[in-house]
């Protein structure tokens, strides 16, 4: 890391220092309220845009941290997706190149030789089935595409185009762990990491929820389908993915941006990335 990257490190950190005393389980109560969903200035997955009525709800104030999901693993014995198949997918920097490296999990999401997960970063290479067992086991469930945008919305109150405002640069600070650099050959780590940050690094956004843009995508709990079809009967069949959101490190300014808020990433439920986590919802003891 070079000085600059540092430097913007440790402010990072001390931006952080508010969420140290919450644990990877703990929730914020994201109010009701009317959202617009999607953009109509989007990518053609973002639209139609129309507007939803959300009811309260709970969401984990950060991403699921490593460390979290290995006492998960301690007490239930759950083997992921990618440790039974035996690799992940990891993105190789410098080509762009995704491809299944042998031993990539949740404990090494680079691969085998790579270099294991730091206990306070986002869990990675784990799958839709894997994030929803965690889920469950904690008596929660994935975010809906709707609750999701709508917390990053900070209770459908906010247009900005991102959860941490209208500027992914503001004051001299990154707000959001992003590619940095020239995609996908350098990421010169000016945000101050070059692959995952520690959860709540980049400090809150509305509500107190940390990371709604960016670090790793976030599996939700709904089939990946046009929103033109969202009334519309469906039944999962060969090739259905799951919807993502939230964008990653990977995501580029100048390529992706896949940290907007009205961005939707997916994937099929039993795939695995270095990129990919989860956070947990559950509903607001009958809040309307």
């Amino acid at each position: 890391m070079n000085r600059h990257g540092l430097a913007r490190a440790t402010q990072l950190l001390c931006l952080g220092l508010s969420l140290a005393g919450h644990a990877a389980t703990d929730m914020v109560r994201v109010p009701p309220g009317q959202t617009r969903i999607g953009s109509e200035r989007g990518r053609a997955d973002e639209q139609p845009a129309y507007t939803a009525h959300v009811r309260a709800f709970e969401l984990d104030r950060t991403k699921v941290t490593v460390a979290a999901f290995a006492g998960f693993v301690r007490r239930t014995g759950h083997v992921t997706d990618a440790e039974r198949r035996g690799h992940g997918a990891v993105m190789t920097f410098g080509t762009g190149r995704w491809t299944d490296v042998a031993g990539a999990s949740w404990r090494h999401p680079e691969g085998a030789a790579g270099p294991a997960a730091p206990g306070d970063h986002p869990v990675t290479q784990v799958s839709w089935h894997d994030a929803s067992a965690y889920c469950a086991a904690a008596g929660k469930r994935l975010p809906t595409e709707v609750e999701w945008e709508h917390a990053a919305r900070g209770g459908g109150a906010r247009a900005a185009e991102f959860a941490f405002g209208d500027g992914l640069v503001q004051a001299g600070r990154y707000r959001a762990n992003v590619w940095t650099g020239v995609f996908p050959v350098v990421n010169d780590a000016a945000d101050g990491f070059r692959t995952t940050s520690p959860v709540g690094a980049f400090g809150a956004g509305p509500h107190g929820l940390a990371d709604m843009a960016g670090n790793v995508w976030e599996w939700s709990a709904d089939w990946y389908r046009p929103y033109a079809e969202r009334a519309r009967p469906f039944a999962a069949g060969a090739g259905a993915e799951k919807a993502q959101r939230g964008g990653s490190f990977l995501c580029d300014p100048k390529f992706c941006y896949g940290f907007r808020i009205t961005a939707r990433g997916h994937a099929a439920p039993d795939a695995a990335f270095m990129h990919v986590g989860f956070r947990c919802a559950r509903d607001a003891g009958g809040a309307t």
